[in-house]
């Protein structure tokens, strides 16, 4: 499975598909609890902000036929997290310039496989991103290798071109349906030879018209027996085809399967020696660990600043009550996005972690002082060391 990302003009009713604020005819309802949303500010507002600081950049409006917010969808996992994506909005801004601010996963599209008669669905993400280049006012401007790059770093992000994620899944997975293919493939030569069998065997004689002459012999009529063999071989040809095109399709199938199965076993390779590397390399360890924790970091800010957006009042009030709702949002985050919760508390044992989360959060109580031993995240029940 390959992943994609084209980004395109951000359609007028774009919020509306994304954030399913309408029912649509294609989508399976009874999926849509499991599809995720995040939004850091409406689509016309984001606009409204665009417009205005073109104007105050450059002393021009934005032009008329500009697309200052575009949208790309995301060929994604069944296991891809909001994390994931963005890690991958993190570094299209760091690299690209490419703000986004508004993400949604959908996992209620696809569509029903009549043949296998089963439910095959569509993973992909909805990503929509400011466009406006920050220097000069205007759209960004790329090239051709910046889109190379775009697809490279979405591919190394969400771990689907490099197996970074789930290749041992993916690769029993590889495996089941190449020893499927071969079963069907194996039946589909026995019923070849058996087509090659019943062509030899005496069930032709059947088709011999015999007719009795006045002396009272047999004798065949070559017309009539002719005619029955012509008409028995024709549709023996056609099914004879159409086998022979079936042999040849699932022949093909089969050796991509046993080549990409193949590659899934070198990425694994390559993982475990990167593992071995990370483990006993205590320099590597920790820029491994540092680089962690800043994406769990950066998700949990996103994810505080999202709930905000929802309910302003959410994050107001009481000492407790604030570390209640932000331990609330930790199990959450834990959850969606398969963090260890032990992830968190390592990244509240820094005071400057807490005090950029309060910040930036604008929870606007001067007169508590926030410091790491205030916010001691409980995880369920289980006691947990205070930080």
């Amino acid at each position: 499975m390959k992943t994609s990302i084209n980004f395109k003009a951000a359609k007028s009713d774009s919020e509306a598909h994304n954030f399913r604020k309408k029912t649509f005819d294609y989508i399976r309802k009874d999926l849509t609890a499991k599809n995720e949303y995040w939004s850091e500010e409406k689509l016309s507002d984001r606009l409204h902000k665009i417009e205005s600081y073109c104007k105050e950049k450059s002393g021009r409006k934005l032009q008329k036929n500009a697309m200052p917010i575009r949208e790309a969808v995301v060929v994604i996992k069944d296991d891809t997290t909001l994390q994931d994506l963005h890690n991958l909005s993190k570094r299209l801004e760091e690299e690209l310039q490419i703000r986004i601010f508004q993400i949604a996963i959908h996992k209620d599209e696809g569509h029903f496989d009549k043949e296998a008669k089963e439910w095959k669905p569509n993973y992909h993400a909805h990503m929509v991103a400011d466009w406006q280049d920050l220097k000069t006012g205007k759209t960004l401007k790329h090239q051709s290798f910046h889109y190379s790059k775009m697809q490279d770093i979405t591919a190394e992000c969400l771990g689907m071109a490099r197996g970074t994620e789930g290749s041992k899944g993916r690769l029993e997975a590889i495996e089941f349906k190449i020893k499927k293919k071969e079963q069907e493939l194996l039946a589909l030569d026995e019923k070849i030879n058996g087509f090659k069998s019943e062509l030899s065997s005496k069930k032709f004689e059947d088709l011999i018209v015999k007719e009795s002459d006045f002396l009272g012999f047999k004798k065949i009529r070559t017309d009539h027996t002719l005619d029955n063999y012509e008409m028995v071989f024709k549709t023996y040809n056609v099914q004879l085809s159409k086998n022979k095109q079936e042999l040849e399709f699932k022949n093909k199938v089969i050796k991509e399967l046993q080549s990409k199965n193949l590659d899934i076993k070198k990425e694994i390779s390559i993982l475990k020696d990167k593992l071995s590397t990370v483990l006993s390399n205590g320099n590597i360890y920790s820029s491994e660990k540092i680089k962690y924790l800043d994406s769990v970091k950066d998700t949990l800010i996103k994810t505080l600043q999202f709930e905000k957006t929802k309910l302003p009042q959410l994050f107001t009030g009481s000492k407790e009550k604030l570390i209640a709702e932000i331990n609330d949002v930790c199990k959450k985050v834990s959850q969606a996005n398969n963090i260890p919760f032990s992830a968190f508390e390592e990244v509240f044992k820094d005071s400057e972690n807490v005090s950029q989360i309060i910040s930036l959060l604008n929870f606007g109580n001067s007169e508590i002082n926030y410091d790491s031993e205030q916010i001691p995240l409980q995880q369920k029940k289980k006691k947990q060391r205070r930080l």
